[in-house]
């Protein structure tokens, strides 16, 4: 199925879009041209597209949060130029910026359209659109919050509202996490396959099946994510899920997983593939720390996540300075195009993560089974990351990964997370796991050489909200607008 291009869609549609949290929801609320009629099929079209589209990649600079943040913070990327471009830890104030007016502009403002409209009171009653919507609007707020800490949820996206707000209160991410496993248990009520169609889905084709399957996977992320700060309320969603997989349907294959399809076809392709083949961007190889671990593996993964140069799989350190980096590019393995391919899929969530996460919570005694659930749910995670990219696990492959441990289980989860760096490094923020080697002697580090545990908020918000930002700071208990300060749900 084609995806509907933002560049085609009517003039009222992107007039719709181009709104905030804040003061320029103003606009919308009294400009006579504003749209109000405009079908939830195009409006979810458009959110679908932008969305993942932003969380995936961003096809220009200072707009790259996955692969100039979390792709290389996570050690699955390197830079070979432009090292302060992510690589060392620095950030930009317009990276903050773009995802944060992106996400809650062309994502959460749109999915709330739809719920409106589609609501029992709204212009057109329709639960699948509502309960599709609901999913990925906790879906981006969930990235929102991981990414930031406290954010504005209970008042946000409220411009267009009776009584608007447009200078929202910021909540803690432990009120938000409730407010989303709350709102995906709704979702799943919602969504019948028994109820009306819908259309504009690019993500499952209209599936309510799958956006079940979706919703019930994501709040099983989200639950276990909480699961060190609240382990009764994790166990009892956890428990709930599994105990009754008829009225809490997971993912059950790879073909339930959340995947955009992209298509050859200009904008619709890939983002990875705008950047580095169309726009002929070469600044990223593997990084060393990923290369290092699947040739110790002797993992067959890695022919897919890159390419050999001169026939041998060499990565770079991460945090090299410019005149050394550049140095590998000769030798480095690029990105393999079962990434870069015009058509490739931007990924939101596997069968194989879903798998992983399953094998921790059986480890950690939050769901039934014990250790031999866990090296179930291990090896078919494993099994099931291989299959996705058109390979077979072996036998002696378990044999060199070993005994199952909650160390090898967030290592197979980072390796199976390639490509989805925000999550592999909202993982690694929460854990502290896998351990990374030590750093190259020659790498050089901004944020005094902490691997970043948040994004500040942007300049924004310190100019348009800036009472509730400051109160935002203090809620993540911090005592600045730093990369320092842990999150929530961190373990350590």
């Amino acid at each position: 199925m084609n995806r509907l291009s933002p560049k085609i869609l009517p003039l009222t549609l992107l007039l719709l879009v181009f709104v905030g949290c804040t003061k320029s929801f103003d606009g919308m609320n009294t400009s006579p041209n504003s749209p109000t009629a405009i079908g939830p099929q195009y409006l979810l079209t458009y959110a679908l597209e932008q969305s993942i589209d932003r969380y995936w990649g961003g096809r220009t600079r200072f707009e790259r949060l996955n692969i100039d943040a979390g792709e290389l913070w996570i050690q699955h990327l390197a830079r070979n130029i432009y090292s302060n471009e992510g690589d060392n830890y620095e950030a930009s104030q317009a990276l903050m910026l773009n995802n944060w007016r992106a996400f809650f502009n062309d994502g959460l403002l749109n999915y709330q359209r739809i719920m409106t409209i589609t609501d029992e009171k709204g212009t057109a009653p329709n639960a699948n659109y509502y309960g599709a919507a609901l999913v990925m609007r906790t879906w981006v707020f969930s990235l929102l919050t991981d990414i930031f800490g406290a954010i504005p949820y209970s008042e946000a996206i409220k411009g267009t509202a009776s009584e608007p707000i447009y200078t929202p209160k910021y909540d803690t991410q432990e009120a938000i996490y409730a407010g989303l496993l709350a709102d995906l248990k709704l979702a799943n009520e919602k969504l019948s396959t028994t109820g009306p169609a819908i259309n504009g889905d690019i993500l499952y084709g209209g599936s309510i099946l799958k956006w079940k399957k979706f919703a019930n996977s994501l709040r099983v992320r989200l639950a276990n994510r909480q699961a060190a700060k609240k382990p009764a309320e994790s166990r009892a969603i956890l428990r709930e899920i599994l105990a009754d997989p008829v009225k809490f349907p997971l993912f059950t294959s790879n073909d339930d997983n959340a995947a955009l399809k992209c298509t050859p076809v200009l904008p619709s392709n890939n983002e990875w593939n705008q950047v580095m083949i169309q726009e002929g961007r070469t600044d990223w190889n593997l990084s060393k720390t990923l290369v290092d671990k699947l040739l110790a593996l002797d993992d067959a993964r890695l022919a897919v996540f890159g390419t050999p140069v001169r026939g041998k799989f060499e990565g770079i350190p991460n945090g090299l300075p410019d005149a050394i980096a550049t140095t590998f590019l000769a030798t480095a393995a690029t990105i393999g195009p079962a990434f870069t391919r015009a058509d490739a899929p931007e990924v939101i969530m596997t069968f194989a993560e879903l798998n992983l996460t399953l094998a921790e919570a059986a480890l950690d005694g939050d769901i039934d089974g014990g250790a031999a659930k866990a090296k179930e749910y291990f090896e078919k995670g494993i099994t099931e990351s291989f299959k996705q990219y058109g390979l077979t696990v072996t036998a002696t492959y378990f044999d060199k990964v070993g005994p199952v441990t909650r160390e090898k289980v967030l290592d197979q989860k980072w390796i199976a997370l390639f490509g989805q760096g925000l999550e592999a490094w909202t993982e690694w923020r929460r854990t502290g796991l896998p351990q990374f080697p030590a750093r190259d002697s020659r790498a050089i580090f901004a944020n005094d050489g902490v691997l970043p545990t948040r994004l500040p908020y942007p300049g924004s918000e310190e100019s348009l909200n800036n009472a509730n930002m400051k109160q935002g700071i203090q809620l993540n208990g911090g005592t600045a607008n730093d990369m320092k300060t842990k999150l929530w749900w961190a373990e350590r």
